[in-house]
């Protein structure tokens, strides 16, 4: 018995695309996984799962082995070899499915289900298949910090950075006005200013509209740490 105790709040964080052609299951599962994640999209066939996943941000695929008239195997094969896309990928199977589990195994998905579902189960097994992506996230910001610092390397900028990074959406965008960084930070305006006009300056970030600042991750890279401190 798996009794190790786990933060399901990180599952608020990840967007779930849940494959399965039971009408009364899918509708149970999505109202309570609900609550749990951040977004759920409920799928009754493979075709609007590659719909779904195609326009929509999706971390996590949960879906079942067999579906009326298609195979959950089969869509995960065509996700990775047609389109080119590795989501984590969790199955869902009946006991009599299990003789599949050994194409499930070398499909390398992430972890399996035995029906009939149990929702502690569900959301355990969720939260183990996002949790390295999380780990992930966190090492990259981590990462980040580092090599922002050793381009501009100061006292006070890292404090400064240091806000930065721990406060960029999914997309990177920055959203705090220097007052509100201010508020936060015990450091002067004309400081501040120069420390973004720095940050813009070498292309880190690029101000956008409305207080908003993009961070570019891809100018960090290695290759062009060269460039920037030249």
């Amino acid at each position: 018995m798996d009794t190790k105790k786990r933060d399901l709040e990180i599952l608020k964080e990840f967007n779930i695309l849940y494959l399965e052609d039971d009408e009364n299951l899918l509708k149970n599962s999505t109202e309570i996984l609900e609550d749990f994640v951040n977004k759920i999209f409920p799928v009754k066939n493979t075709k609007d799962a590659i719909n779904t996943i195609l326009h929509n941000k999706i971390d996590v695929i949960i879906s079942d082995i067999l579906l009326k008239n298609e195979n959950g195997i089969e869509f995960v094969k065509q996700l990775r070899d047609e389109y080119k896309i590795h989501t984590p990928v969790v199955f869902t199977t009946a006991y009599s499915d299990t003789s599949y589990l050994i194409e499930a195994i070398k499909l390398k998905v992430q972890n399996y289900i035995i029906k009939p579902i149990n929702i502690k189960e569900l959301l355990n097994t969720i939260h183990d298949t996002v949790l390295p992506i999380k780990q992930n996230s966190e090492i990259r910001k981590s990462y980040n910090v580092i090599k922002t610092i050793s381009i501009i390397c100061d006292n006070k900028q890292i404090e400064v950075i240091n806000f930065i990074m721990n406060n960029l959406d999914e997309e990177n965008i920055f959203y705090f006005s220097y007052s509100d960084i201010m508020n936060k930070i015990d450091i002067s305006k004309p400081t501040l200013i120069k420390i973004f006009k720095a940050l813009i300056d070498k292309n880190i970030l690029t101000k956008l509209q409305r207080s908003r600042y993009l961070f570019n991750e891809n100018r960090l890279g290695f290759e062009n740490i060269g460039e920037i401190n030249g």
